[in-house]
């Protein structure tokens, strides 16, 4: 486990990337362990197992909500999560606002781009996120802040498929940089890479890699 972990935070840092450890089905003693050895991004995909773990671990581990999120479990984690992944709808976009509201705090997002060629994947189209930007309710919303974008490439052996989807996603994370984003120093994340692709996302322009079963081993289900 050392000897991986090292290996990928070395990679990671001479990229300038941020590696979350995803943690989700394992134990609070195993999130320990890499605690104390100086990683503080841990990425979990279910709220419940989410707000559990943080009340067991460190108050300064900075908790990322990877999976997809139902609207009516964001109050539990609106208090201290650090980052949410998977904000795939304007309507979920609203409830975050919200629930940072009554925390008096500002929710850092992703908005979750479907890049696979994979019904099963969430996120926006294009030209959903374009509708959700041109719309009334998105430049009320005071409390959330748009960090970047995350995708999901389709899970295939075909690397060449796999490079072509994270490659549109760089693109218009560019785009959206350069144009709708432009001077907001802040919207400087793109998380696309797992255990099986990160090689290639990071390649492609990757700043947040999610990497369970290659630090934690397979999951336990």
């Amino acid at each position: 486990m050392d000897s991986t972990y090292k290996t990928l935070l070395d990679t990671c840092n001479s990229h300038n990337v941020t590696l979350v450890a995803v943690s989700k089905t394992k134990p609070v003693s195993l999130i320990q362990e890499f605690y104390e050895m100086g990683h503080r991004d841990f990425g979990e995909n279910k709220v419940q197992e989410l707000t559990t773990k943080a009340e067991k671990l460190p108050t300064d581990i900075r908790w990322h909500q990877i999976g997809h999120l139902q609207r009516n479990k964001v109050k539990y984690i609106a208090p201290f999560v650090h980052l949410i992944h998977a904000v795939d709808s304007l309507k979920l976009l609203k409830e975050v606002n919200k629930q940072a509201k009554k925390n008096d705090r500002v929710i850092d997002c992703l908005l979750q781009m479907h890049i696979a060629e994979e019904d099963s994947k969430f996120g926006f189209s294009s030209e959903e996120l374009d509708e959700m930007f041109d719309s009334d309710v998105y430049p009320q919303l005071e409390n959330v802040r748009i960090k970047g974008l995350m995708g999901m490439a389709t899970f295939t052996d075909n690397k060449d498929q796999v490079r072509r989807e994270f490659k549109q996603l760089k693109s218009l994370f560019e785009q959206l940089k350069s144009g709708r984003y432009s001077g907001k120093d802040h919207f400087d994340t793109l998380s696309m890479g797992m255990s099986g692709d990160y090689q290639i996302a990071l390649e492609e322009g990757s700043t947040m890699i999610r990497v369970g079963s290659l630090l934690f081993g397979e999951r336990n289900y």
